[in-house]
């Protein structure tokens, strides 16, 4: 054998020869071989499993392509339905929901218009095949996981969406919209998917389309949008009623503008927008809603009144609008008629709202109300305003004000409920004795809070009953009433009657008695109407029945369970009937002969506000007026309103309450409080003596007194009455004497800057 051959067999021995730690396994006796679960995890198997699994998708996403066909034909939403809604009779009271579309080719659309839409939804647009992979896998995978909508949606996903298929966020619409989109992309061209995209967006008003949202909310054709108008309605489409500018409350004003910031920033971050151009750029205001034809009058608010009503049992906006709706209503049309001539009888005809100069308070005045049966829950009249174009949202549903002295009467009930004492250690009952004094510091209160009475009056001299202090809406009675119940108890009586927990609602603060929280007539309507069914809770309700093909639809319980005792509920209403029948009672203007009636009046910090709440064994009706500066919207006071003073509860509002109540009783057999359980409680000796001065600390205990409750509210000069109406038994009442000849009256002018309440 030649060296070259020897050297080629060693070569080939070499390779054959075991590695070393293949000859340390023979040594130690391994036979080298992978055993147990090892033998299952080679790279080998890995990637062939992952490979396996990569084709297998594959294969299921070419069959899910060719299975899946493209629609010929678009889906309902295209060819949209009218709403009827109807009077509690049946008979038509407004049709609605009519499409309101017109579709304007890409040309029509100014550039930077379109670039907008797409900076916001889609930057990739003009770049990817119609589909968002990884925005879709996050979709799907959040729509699994019930985490709402399904969002990643590439615009040519959403025109898909909104002209073939349907709103539901299943898996399956899911994937069939993602097929969907991929054959359009590959069939039509990038603008004209944009074009369709633009022309089926509902953007909120009724409007379906650029053109329409052009109309609705600039008042110009599409092709006159500035970029500023067009990144606003790019804005608006992620929630079209939560940020329409014209009723948006602060969260939906502050979100829209994050989302129009957001709009300009990605245009800027595209290059498609000079970035000092930008920053000279803001928000453009809508114009003022215009109402659909058969929406004049209070029709529009009663229709929004019934769709915030849908709302809130997860039927959107966008589903109304879709239409096919026939909505049965609450509201009787007689009654609705009342309602609006009272208003227009007591209030609007007494104003000037063209005199700019010589009555600018006029201008500022907005009023809204709601009445309601107390045995069904039932909405018979809402008064939303003057009108969708000059009020595009309702004032009866407004929660942006105070109830003010409103509030005291929930204080009472949550007083009663809870067996709370006084003081003294004594029960507190509608006999129980306070210390009016004006501006007399609470007791036993971490927060000092030492409230002023309406005109500053002391009352009682010191002492009172807590049934006159109701009757004239003694705040420093209030104040220290809330004290001794505790603020937590009286919140949640508050939320058991139907008050709604928001933002702001001072938690553990001797101020909330003066009811400095948020509310609607709604709301305060439900409130009172719980008092008169005996306790019963009663949440209003505007819809008789919905009735729609494709959906279910459940009117809301007018009456539910037992939300306070008919023991308390009795009481209160004893108490309210106080204040309604004494002479010198706040609500004393809304006595008749035609009907037993219990109310409060209710006057915010520096008159912005001015309410009444009063009822009738059939009819409980909230009436509120507002001050709103109809530029800033900014709360103003009301007073001047009319060229008169002082515009509190027992003015315009008592007014507007009697003459709505006489005419929509008319006929009535009206009947009498059945106050079988109402306890006014034993009659108290006062016993203290003095008033405390106003400079007394906080938490330093009031002095004995040895006067009569029955002693008169002292001012300079001071005023005195006599009693003549009937007053509940069990109370006495003060005998204030009016030194002014114009017969008895209760205090009205407030000092403005003090927390009124009353």
């Amino acid at each position: 054998m030649g060296r070259a051959e020897v050297r080629k067999a060693q070569q080939r021995g070499a390779r054959r020869a075991p590695s070393g730690r293949a000859k340390g396994a023979e040594g130690s006796g391994s036979t080298g071989k992978r055993t147990g679960i090892r033998r299952f995890f080679t790279w080998k198997k890995i990637l062939g499993t992952f490979f396996g699994m990569i084709l297998l998708l594959m294969a299921a996403a070419v069959a899910l392509y060719f299975s899946v066909d493209e629609p010929t034909d678009p889906n309902k939403q295209a060819t949209l339905q009218s709403n009827t809604y109807r009077w509690s009779d049946g008979s038509i009271m407004a049709r609605t929901g009519e499409m309101n579309r017109e579709i304007v080719s890409i040309d029509k659309i100014p550039p930077e218009v379109r670039t907008a839409f797409i900076a916001i939804e889609n930057k990739s647009f003009y770049q990817d095949d119609g589909i968002d992979v990884m925005g879709v896998a996050r979709g799907l995978f959040n729509t699994v996981r019930g985490k709402g909508t399904a969002g990643g949606s590439t615009i040519t996903q959403q025109y898909v969406k909104n002209y073939y298929l349907t709103q539901d966020q299943s898996p399956t619409r899911k994937l069939r919209e993602l097929v969907i989109a991929l054959k359009v992309d590959q069939r039509m061209e990038k603008n004209d998917i944009l074009a369709g995209y633009l022309n089926t967006n509902f953007y909120g008003r009724n409007a379906y389309g650029i053109q329409a949202a052009a109309q609705a909310f600039y008042g110009v054709d599409a092709g006159q949008l500035t970029l500023e108008q067009g990144a606003y309605l790019a804005a608006v489409i992620q929630a079209p009623s939560q940020y329409d500018l014209a009723t948006a409350g602060p969260n939906g004003r502050r979100l829209v503008n994050i989302r129009f910031n957001a709009v300009l920033d990605n245009m800027v971050e595209m290059g498609e927008l000079d970035e000092a151009k930008r920053k000279t750029m803001t928000l453009p205001e809508p114009i003022k809603p215009k109402p659909r034809p058969g929406m004049d009058g209070q029709k529009g608010y009663l229709v929004q009144a019934a769709n915030d009503e849908l709302n809130k049992q997860n039927i959107t906006d966008a589903m109304i609008t879709a239409g096919g709706w026939n909505i049965t209503l609450n509201v009787d049309k007689a009654k609705q008629a009342a309602l609006e001539k009272a208003v227009q009888d007591e209030l609007e005809s007494k104003l000037d709202r063209k005199d700019t100069k010589g009555r600018p308070q006029d201008q500022s005045v907005q009023a809204g109300a709601t009445s309601v049966d107390p045995k069904t829950g039932a909405i018979v009249a809402m008064y939303g305003g003057v009108g969708l174009e000059q009020k595009s949202a309702s004032n009866a549903l407004r929660t942006d004000y105070q109830p003010g002295s409103t509030f005291k009467p929930i204080v009472l009930a949550s007083a009663l409920e809870n067996a709370s004492n006084t003081q003294d250690g004594k029960p507190i009952t509608p006999n129980a004795l306070y210390d009016g004094t004006s501006k007399r510091p609470v007791v036993g209160s971490k927060i000092p809070f030492a409230p002023q009475n309406q005109d500053n009056t002391n009352y009682g001299n010191p002492m009172m009953t807590v049934q006159e202090a109701t009757n004239f809406s003694v705040n420093s009675v209030y104040a220290q009433m809330i004290v001794d119940v505790k603020p937590p108890n009286v919140k949640k009586t508050a939320l058991e009657l139907g008050m709604q927990d928001r933002e702001g609602w001072p938690e553990d603060k001797p101020a909330m008695a003066l009811g400095t929280m948020s509310a609607n007539t709604v709301e305060m309507a439900g409130v009172y109407a719980t008092f008169d069914n005996h306790g019963k809770k009663v949440t209003p309700t505007i819809i008789k029945k919905a009735e729609h093909k494709d959906r279910e639809f459940t009117p809301q319980e007018g009456v539910g369970s037992q939300a306070i005792s008919r023991k308390t509920a009795d009481t209160v209403t004893k108490v309210l009937q106080g204040v309604v029948e004494d002479e010198g009672g706040s609500g004393n203007k809304v006595r008749s002969s035609a009907y037993e009636a219990g109310g409060k009046t209710g006057t915010t910090e520096s008159n912005v506000a001015a309410w009444f709440t009063g009822y009738t064994p059939e009819l409980v009706t909230v009436v509120a007026m507002f001050g709103e500066d109809p530029n800033s919207h900014s709360q103003v006071t009301l007073t001047g309103t009319a060229g008169l003073g002082r515009a509190g509860g027992s003015s315009f509002p008592a007014s507007i309450w009697r003459a709505y109540t006489l005419a929509a009783l008319k006929g009535a057999n009206t009947g009498k409080f059945q106050l079988t359980e109402a306890d006014m409680g034993a009659v108290q000796a006062p016993s203290r003596s003095t008033s405390p001065s106003a400079s007394a600390s906080p938490s330093s205990s009031p002095p004995a007194a040895t006067t009569s409750p029955t002693q008169s509210p002292t001012t300079s000069p001071t005023p005195t009455a006599t009693k003549t109406g009937p007053t509940p038994s069990g109370t006495t009442s003060p005998t204030p004497t009016a030194t002014k000849t114009g017969g008895p009256k209760p205090p009205d002018p407030p000092i403005l800057g003090e927390h009124t309440g009353n």
